[in-house]
């Protein structure tokens, strides 16, 4: 089974990129983690990393990111608007797959204790690793910031840190260690300069003050862009979803005479969550996460390893073909983000349409040639699945080139049309090879034929 985790540092340094870059630096050189993620921001002075893999890999990288950073930040001379107690302020575990809370938290406690041990930087543990009850909540382990700690931590016994001595390091501060679920960090934007009105908004929505549940939010002012910001932790998507919350900061904005201008994610976000909105915000009868093509064409994949890993004699080549496998998918999810916005005319979001569908076609047709070739090499084990999978791949591609005739018929370049639909036509033919390449193979029944016909479009 793979264990994951994911560790999603917060740096009291978003204004130098030389900084952030020698912070993951500091943690890229650990096997078995994987930085996925940077965001800074200027005005908070702050930058959120992402890392991700093996947990005894990621708690590593995780610790080298604290003395990185307890090397190149003095809070002696750091000011923004996010609240801090730490140049590493926060350090959050997240259990993701084959690893649970209680051995998070197990993970943490030893974190908290090399971060002593190696770099004299005192530790408070919160959320699900809290060892006391009173610090469950970040909040209260941050009241008063570095500065008004600073004393607390000597004189409150309170106030002390729950790992090393009672009181913090001198410009490093301490590190906040918690287990938690995945949290959205969500910031929306409003027309005014006036961070009085964030601040009552974020208190009208956060549940603390009796708004809505999973939310903690806080008003800031954003200096270098002369707006105002609701600063927003949505600690469960599923129960409190982001359209939910960003509705009820437009219509307080509303109330106090001023819009929402625009929202930002920091970090990184669960596919699932944009997923619960778009079905919100569309209208969609018939949604599913099903329907989503990253979707199946990464539940196809996973057949496919799954099926490799149980085949008695799975070779160099399937596992060669799997690697490209999983590059194909890789190049279509790509090709999905970065699609085109609205913004420009017309016509050339039309052509950027078309062109990046022609690419998703492309990457998916990549998938249902692979998944082929692991069909006709395997053994009689995995046919089942991997029928499923090229299926998956199949209907993704027709759906693609759909996608590319649609665009098509609404421009008028002649020369672009004419290109395309050649690379199309071609996208096609590869589709049908594959497809009488598998009807020649010995079939268990004769149901998997129809089924090649109908996605291959053969039946309409």
């Amino acid at each position: 089974m793979k264990r994951l985790i994911e560790c999603v540092p917060n740096f009291s340094e978003g204004r130098d990129p030389a900084k952030v870059d020698a912070l993951v630096d500091a943690m890229s050189g650990v096997p078995g983690a994987w930085v996925l993620d940077r965001t800074s921001d200027a005005d908070h002075h702050r930058s959120v990393i992402t890392l991700a893999g093996e947990p005894e890999a990621v708690a590593e990288a995780a610790i080298h990111g604290v003395g990185a950073a307890a090397s190149l930040i003095d809070l002696t001379r750091h000011s923004g608007a996010h609240p801090r107690i730490g140049a590493t302020d926060v350090l959050p575990f997240i259990p993701l797959e084959g690893v649970s809370i209680e051995e998070c938290v197990a993970l943490a406690r030893r974190v908290g204790h090399q971060i002593w041990e190696r770099y004299r930087i005192p530790v408070y543990f919160y959320e699900a690793a809290a060892a006391r009850p009173e610090r469950v909540n970040l909040e209260n382990v941050r009241k008063g910031q570095f500065e008004g700690l600073l004393e607390d931590a000597l004189r409150d016994p309170d106030r002390s840190p729950d790992i090393g001595e009672p009181r913090l390091h001198a410009s490093a501060g301490a590190v906040a260690v918690g287990v938690r679920k995945i949290l959205i960090a969500y910031n929306i934007h409003l027309n005014t300069s006036d961070v009085s009105v964030a601040k009552q908004i974020a208190r009208a929505i956060r549940f603390s003050s009796g708004g809505l549940r999973h939310v903690k939010a806080v008003g800031l002012g954003l200096k270098t862009r002369g707006v105002a910001q609701v600063s927003i932790n949505l600690t469960d998507f599923e129960q409190t979803p982001l359209h939910r919350v960003f509705e009820m900061v437009k219509r307080e904005a509303e109330r106090h005479g001023c819009a929402v201008i625009g929202s930002e994610i920091i970090g990184l976000i669960p596919r699932k969550a944009i997923e619960v909105s778009a079905e919100y915000y569309l209208q969609l009868e018939n949604f599913s996460p099903a329907r989503v093509l990253e979707n199946r064409l990464a539940a196809a994949v996973e057949t496919v390893r799954s099926g490799a890993s149980v085949k008695q004699e799975p070779g160099a080549p399937i596992q060669r073909v799997l690697a490209l496998l999983m590059e194909a998918t890789r190049r279509l999810a790509e090709e999905i983000s970065t699609q085109t916005q609205p913004g420009q005319s017309s016509v050339l979001f039309i052509e950027k349409r078309a062109e990046a569908f022609l690419e998703m076609a492309q990457a998916a047709a990549q998938v249902f040639e692979k998944a082929v070739q692991l069909e006709t090499m395997s053994a009689t084990s995995m046919p089942t699945d991997l029928n499923i999978a090229r299926q998956m791949a199949l209907a993704a591609a027709n759906a693609a080139l759909e996608n590319v005739e649609v665009s098509l018929a609404a421009i008028d370049d002649l020369e672009f049309v004419g290109n395309l639909k050649s690379r199309a036509a071609t996208i096609q033919a590869r589709l049908k090879r594959g497809s009488q390449q598998i009807e020649s193979q010995p079939q268990p029944t004769g149901s998997r034929c129809a089924a090649n016909r109908r996605l291959a479009g053969e039946d309409r």
